[in-house]
């Protein structure tokens, strides 16, 4: 054999035996090796950067001296707050949502907390539509009636949905079946990241199911300038009152705006 010839014979049993021992069991410091490789390796993926989460919206810094319970805004302003108790089906929800959007309108969305569960994707399709999303408590329950531990519990419960969905647990909280916060409320918000709690001055009662034109006749005899208007997912009603409000709204002067934008504009 040739010189050349065995060189390359000599080149192709090395191949030949490199690729038995890589789909062979190791042994001794071979399966040292491996490990330490595989362990350097592990450490490497430890340390990449995680996938990022979900990012708040930014929102303007709120003007000093709001009081802790905020029911309408400046009587001078040319705009109002439609802020609508987040529950319902999906499809009632994005129709609304739709119809505010056709109309140039931005909305205030207080979500409770097992409709955030049951529908996860409202909350993004609500700010990706340049809405608010704020915190309407964990089940829906009489909140004021509760001991402090179970009242804290269903705000902070519903927080950690929207922090999860959004990055944030939104702006505003509004207590669930009631008006206005008792103080221990507005406590216990305050403690949960919620300054304000957000009441209302003008109540559709679109909950009781009256038909379309009584929740038009009811907010507008209501409404003025600065109102914070209080409506419902979740009913037909309210989702075929919306057009004529929004309409009556324009003819007065007035834009349906988010609750920051009210308060901030």
């Amino acid at each position: 054999m040739t010189f050349p010839h065995r060189r390359a014979v000599l080149r192709a049993a090395a191949s030949g035996a490199l690729a038995g021992v890589a789909g062979a069991p190791l042994a001794g410091c071979d399966k040292e090796r491996a490990a330490r490789s595989a362990e350097q390796v592990r450490g490497r993926a430890s340390a990449s950067p995680m996938a990022p989460g979900p990012v708040p919206p930014r929102l303007p810094a709120l003007p000093a001296g709001l009081p802790a319970q905020i029911e309408h805004g400046s009587r001078q302003s040319k705009a109002v707050a439609l802020t609508f108790h987040g529950r319902g089906d999906a499809r009632s929800a994005t129709g609304l949502l739709a119809e505010a959007e056709r109309a140039g309108a931005r909305i205030t969305v207080l979500a409770v907390g097992d409709w955030l569960d049951a529908q996860p994707q409202l909350a993004r399709r609500v700010l990706d539509g340049g809405h608010e999303l704020g915190n309407h408590t964990m089940r829906h329950l009489d909140i004021c009636a509760m001991s402090a531990q179970a009242a804290y519990a269903e705000i902070t419960q519903c927080a950690d949905r929207l922090r999860r969905l959004t990055g944030g647990i939104g702006r505003w909280f509004r207590p669930s079946r009631a008006r206005r916060a008792t103080p221990q409320v507005l406590r216990l918000a305050r403690k949960a990241g919620y300054p304000h709690v957000l009441s209302y001055d003008v109540d559709s009662l679109d909950f009781t199911d009256p038909g379309a034109a009584a929740v038009r006749r009811t907010v507008m005899d209501a409404v003025r300038p600065g109102s914070v208007v209080s409506l419902h997912f979740g009913h037909a009603g309210t989702v075929a009152a919306l057009p004529a409000i929004l309409d009556g709204l324009h003819r007065r002067g007035l834009r349906a705006v988010t609750t920051t934008e009210l308060l901030t504009g």
